[in-house]
């Protein structure tokens, strides 16, 4: 009996001893959980710095991760427990902040409480707004830090030199740091820059890197032979650096590399080495570089590529090379503007995991091959400017239920005509280039696209009135839409329906009626070339936005709308010639004017020119022509530093030709034609030199980025000039190009020295004057 209670009471001691090692345990668990609590009052810190600002965070996923960080006392008062933090088991420390995409917005400097947190391995900061904060160089402290992301987070300045001394970091990216460029959507604004010394020291002292991206920062510099040496490196991204001389070759050999892009470095030299099987490389990007030879038959080897971007380099291949033909794990292939010819090869059908294919900007020649049908995953599919042929039926794309961007233009297209029972359930597309392919109807099937963002048919032999349904199309969402130069007639509504429309083209075709509004939205308006009668609507005024209005070669009367001249802050080109206008131009137009180019002339107008023109300080092309205009000659235009062109034929003009009080006058003046009106006085020396130009022309362009999708609207200057009697129409002006025509009109004295010295003038015309003397 005494041996079962011995047994029995040392049961008792043993569940008793497990009692006490769990419950100690689970205090020392908790003890554990603790953050250190000067750590968790950095963070407070830290977190009440910033603004919480949606717009500083546009990435999909993206929240205020902070707003779980409370003190002691109102909930989670650990910050182990915060969203995103995170803290070592053993330590307490924390050694993790991810607060990507967190709605930050502030500045961030030396004396923020976050570079107390010492112990910090892993740092993500990207997708945030820190309001052009320099990177601060207490980013030192954190010696352990092995991945830092600060991308895409509006730091801008100078990178700190400070960063290449984490000598730990295995990850480190600082992308992408840029702000938008409307009017050049290819070339943001890029808001860090890194010295080349400094490239040099990141690259010799960071030796653990793994992953290196750097695009979209001005480094303007060779890169470092030194990366050669990186034996971790497996991701670089180089892009629009401004790199320039001869990318290092060795750059390819390690074996663990993987991602390497350095597009959008148009100075950067290089060539593809020989590729082996071994080679893990899943992205290779070159694009819109200077790499040159042939695209190796080696390439072959990469099994494992994914994404290949050779677009716009100088390789010699002449045909789509076979070798790319056993790459079937590529799911983003971007050929473009490589002067390749022939056919579409067949053997495309067989990438069966392809999401964006873009073959525009060759010599491309054939049909689409049938085995397209294959590429089911196929998304984005560009095959504009080719010389591709043969029947397109719209139902030969039933299979790609993902395609939604879809460029055809500009190729010898024959379109198949559709019923209209044809399947309404055709995927949506958002983007739809159509323009230049023999089109003779509008397709039926884009009667039901509610998503289409840019539209283009211009250029086919689309004829007759538009569908009443057209008006219906991506209501909501179209952001362009060009028609121009078709065969269209009949009359728009007077309300353009589209709330979100940015760009309208209907130039060229036989359009009747009032002019139709589109909405405050729109930045190009143009309407050329058709039978448009009746005022210009006030309501023209409420297009602020405007860069481009055309309006030339209609039948429209009445007044300018005096807006006209409140618009000149972003207006860059005004043409309103060859109407029926009547009174005054627009008399206001303010020391921030963005004109390059306005026309009126043809028209009806009357009066004085306004004296706010010469606040027009980027104007290039004033043509005045064929109005009744009556006033002395407007001299204070000699100042406007870039004038190159000044028609003002057949007007009132009248008076002396004075000298103006400046020292300059006129300093790029190339064409000046004063004829039919009625100077008097001598022939005053409004010319500078003239410097010859032959190899580009006069014009004038605008840029602007819809959504991700760039548009590109250039004109061309043009005049009508009098030689010997006939009129000459210039449709295009090159650059060297200069003239003179101060015919029919009162001028008297000697011809004076000044016109001999013009030795590259073109054409010169004084005649029916009052002139004596030759032409020295």
């Amino acid at each position: 009996m005494g041996i079962h209670l011995s047994i029995r009471m040392l049961s008792k001691l043993l569940v008793l001893l497990l009692f006490h090692l769990v419950v100690a345990n689970f205090v020392d668990s908790l003890q554990q959980l603790s953050c250190h609590t000067e750590e968790s009052s950095a963070l407070l810190q830290f977190k009440e710095s910033f603004m919480i600002d949606k717009s500083a965070s546009r990435s999909k996923g993206a929240y205020p991760k902070v707003s779980s960080w409370k003190p002691a006392g109102g909930g989670n008062s650990s910050c182990c427990s915060w969203d995103d933090v995170d803290y070592d088991e053993k330590t307490g420390h924390v050694i993790g902040l991810n607060l990507s995409s967190s709605y930050l917005y502030g500045s961030l400097d030396s004396n923020s409480s976050l570079f107390s947190l010492v112990h910090l391995q892993r740092l993500s900061l990207s997708y945030n707004n820190f309001n052009h904060s320099q990177i601060p160089s207490s980013i030192r402290n954190f010696r352990s830090l092995t991945h830092l992301d600060l991308s895409a987070s509006f730091f801008s300045g100078q990178v700190s030199s400070q960063v290449s001394h984490l000598s730990k970091l295995t990850y480190l990216n600082l992308c992408c740091n840029i702000l938008e460029n409307e009017t050049s959507p290819n070339n943001p604004q890029r808001l860090l820059k890194l010295q080349p010394s400094d490239m040099r020291s990141l690259v010799q002292n960071l030796t653990s890197l793994e992953t290196l991206y750097l695009s979209f920062i001005n480094i303007s510099s060779i890169i470092p032979v030194s990366l050669t040496n990186l034996s971790f490196l497996t991701s670089l991204a180089l892009r629009q650096c401004d790199l320039f001389g001869e990318f290092p070759v060795k750059i390819f050999s390690p074996q663990n590399s993987e991602v390497l892009s350095v597009r959008y470095n148009q100075d950067l030299t290089g060539y593809l080495p020989k590729f082996n099987r071994s080679s893990p490389l899943i992205s290779l990007r070159v694009g819109f570089t200077m790499f040159f030879g042939t695209i190796p038959s080696s390439i072959e080897k990469l099994n494992s590529l994914q994404e290949l971007d050779v677009a716009q380099c100088n390789f010699s291949n002449s045909l789509v090379p076979t070798a790319l033909g056993n790459l079937r794990q590529l799911t983003y292939l971007d050929i473009s503007a490589s002067r390749f010819g022939g056919p579409i090869p067949s053997w495309l059908g067989n990438f069966t995991k392809l999401v964006y294919l873009d073959f525009a900007y060759n010599q491309l020649s054939g049909s689409i091959p049938a085995s397209f049908s294959n590429l089911i995953n196929l998304e984005i599919l560009y095959l504009h400017a080719n010389n591709l042929s043969g029947v397109v039926d719209f139902q030969m794309f039933e299979k790609q239920q993902n395609l939604y961007q879809l460029q055809l233009s500009w190729n010898n297209f024959e379109f198949v005509a559709e019923s209209n029972i044809m399947n309404a359930t055709v995927r949506q597309f958002t983007i739809l280039g159509l323009s230049s392919c023999n089109l003779k109807e509008v397709p039926y099937f884009l009667r039901n696209q509610t998503k289409l963002e840019p539209l283009d048919m211009a250029v086919n032999q689309l004829h007759g009135e538009l569908p009443n349904w057209m008006w219906n199309i991506g209501k909501e969402t179209l952001l362009f839409l060009d028609i121009s130069r078709n065969l269209i007639s009949g009359e728009i509504p007077a309300v353009i329906p589209w709330v979100k429309l940015q760009c309208l083209r209907l130039s060229f075709n036989s359009f009747q009626g009032r002019l139709p509004i589109p909405p405050s939205s729109l930045l190009e308006y143009g309407a050329t070339n058709n039978k448009f009668t009746g005022e210009i609507s006030p309501l023209l005024c409420n297009m602020s936005s405007l860069l481009y209005l055309d309006l030339s070669k209609n039948n429209l009367s009445g007044t300018f709308p005096q807006c006209l001249g409140k618009f000149s802050d972003g207006l860059i080109i005004l043409l309103l010639g060859s109407n029926s206008f009547h009174g005054m131009i627009p008399q206001s137009y303010n020391n921030r004017s963005s004109l390059r180019m306005i026309d009126v002339s043809h028209n009806q107008l009357q009066g004085q020119l306004p004296r706010s023109l010469a606040n027009c300080v980027m104007l290039e092309y004033l043509v005045l022509s064929n109005n009744q205009f009556s006033d002395v000659f407007p001299i204070w235009l000699g100042t406007l530093p870039e004038l190159k062109l000044l028609a003002m034929r057949h007007n009132r003009f009248n008076g002396v030709i004075g000298q103006s009080r400046t020292n300059v006058d006129f300093p790029k003046l190339r064409i000046l034609d004063l004829s039919y009106n009625n100077f008097t006085g001598e022939i005053p020396p409004l010319f500078p030199d003239i410097t010859v130009n032959k190899s580009t022309y006069m014009y004038a362009n605008i840029s602007y980025d819809l959504n991700g999708f760039s548009i590109l609207q250039s004109v061309a200057y043009s005049i009508t000039i009098a030689v010997k009697g006939l009129d000459l129409y210039y449709s295009k002006i090159q650059e060297g190009f200069a003239a003179i025509d101060i015919s029919s009109n009162k001028f008297e004295g000697k011809i004076p020295e000044f016109i001999g010295n013009l030795k590259e003038l073109c054409s010169l015309n004084m005649s029916r004057n009052i002139l004596t003397g030759s032409i020295p």
